[in-house]
């Protein structure tokens, strides 16, 4: 039998019936995914939580690999061979009569100078290449470079200063009097040009120029 035609022209009357389910089976539910737009990735890159983590997995990772090899043994054997540090800044001492008389110190050392322990040799080369560094100071006499003649001058002299003090230590002791009395000469005259750039004074910076020029030339000289 045909079916009936008369709800056509009306509205339909369809319900959909929700399908079977397995008692033992659950809906499958959408995952939701978040999409996250360049400028979010590019604030996500620059954050500090994540660049300090990364760091410190990279630490972590490092210290594993050099326990692995052995390195951190040597350098812990090493630590004492005055290359580097392992403690507070050393304040260095003189053992030779290298001081102003008068003062029991010079006027031009600078501290928080670290100067590593390379050697009696090494302190010797490092004179003779400070001294004629100091050589070039006289470009400087009346260029109105006051400052920088000054510091220049102080920095480099504090390093011969404990360098000479190292030469001599280590020295013959038929050559110990005369390099004290090289490093005597040419401190005294440090100090001389110091207080002459201090006070600004272009005729007495070039005469005590002309004076500690002569000596650094001994210097280069003694320690070639």
């Amino acid at each position: 039998m045909a079916a009936p035609l008369s709800n056509l022209n009306g509205a339909s009357q369809i319900h959909a019936t929700p399908p079977n389910l397995r008692k033992d089976l659950k809906p499958c539910k959408r995952s939701l995914r978040v999409c996250v737009s360049s400028s979010d990735k590019n604030r996500e890159a620059k954050s500090p939580t994540l660049q300090v983590s990364r760091r410190a997995s990279l630490g972590i990772a490092m210290t594993a690999l050099l326990q692995q090899l052995g390195v951190g043994s040597s350098l812990a054997e090493e630590e004492d061979n005055g290359l580097w540090l392992t403690g507070p800044l050393p304040v260095p001492t003189v053992t030779n009569n290298i001081a102003n008389k008068e003062t029991g110190t010079r006027s031009f050392l600078r501290n928080g100078i670290y100067m590593a322990n390379i050697g009696p040799k090494m302190s010797a080369y490092r004179l003779k290449h400070y001294a004629f560094d100091l050589l070039a100071l006289g470009d400087l006499v009346g260029k109105d470079a006051w400052s920088y003649l000054r510091k220049y001058l102080c920095l480099k002299s504090t390093v011969m200063y404990y360098d000479f003090d190292k030469v001599i230590s280590a020295a013959e002791d038929e050559q110990k009097q005369p390099l004290t009395d090289l490093a005597n000469r040419l401190f005294d005259s440090v100090e001389k040009l110091e207080e002459a750039v201090e006070k600004r004074s272009d005729s007495m910076t070039q005469s005590c120029y002309a004076d500690a020029e002569a000596i650094l030339k001994e210097v280069m000289t003694r320690m070639a």
